[in-house]
């Protein structure tokens, strides 16, 4: 009857070893997909404070009300546009960092189920 017992706590903490290293793995692939998104977001600032700098001093060397509100259309216009198109690739490593996150729980679930 000893046997039988030891071999359950044995196969009991095998599987939280396992789902242990899985969450680790799940996380490490967490925390490396979060870096790359602040980083892309550092960049996406950078960027978008130098695209409104050049624009201020556009408007500020305007000779007339006509060039500034141009000058601030065109701002205005790639603003939005660039603000999009970054929201769009930075919502797109959000999911992917969603699936590298699963993947190892998944396949300690596949091996379990196995």
């Amino acid at each position: 009857m000893y046997e039988p017992m030891q071999k359950a706590g044995e196969d009991f903490q095998k599987m939280g070893k396992e789902n242990y290293d899985a969450m680790v793995r799940s996380y490490g692939e967490l925390n490396k997909n979060y870096q790359a998104i602040a980083s892309r977001w550092a960049d996406f600032s950078k960027r978008s404070f130098e695209d409104a700098s050049r624009a201020w001093e556009e408007m500020i060397g305007a000779k007339s009300v006509d060039k500034a509100i141009e000058v601030q259309t065109k701002y205005a216009k790639g603003a939005y546009e660039n603000w999009i198109a970054e929201m769009s690739k930075i919502g797109e490593m959000y999911s992917s960092a969603a699936r590298d996150a699963y993947k190892p729980v998944q396949k300690a679930m596949e091996k379990r189920s196995s």
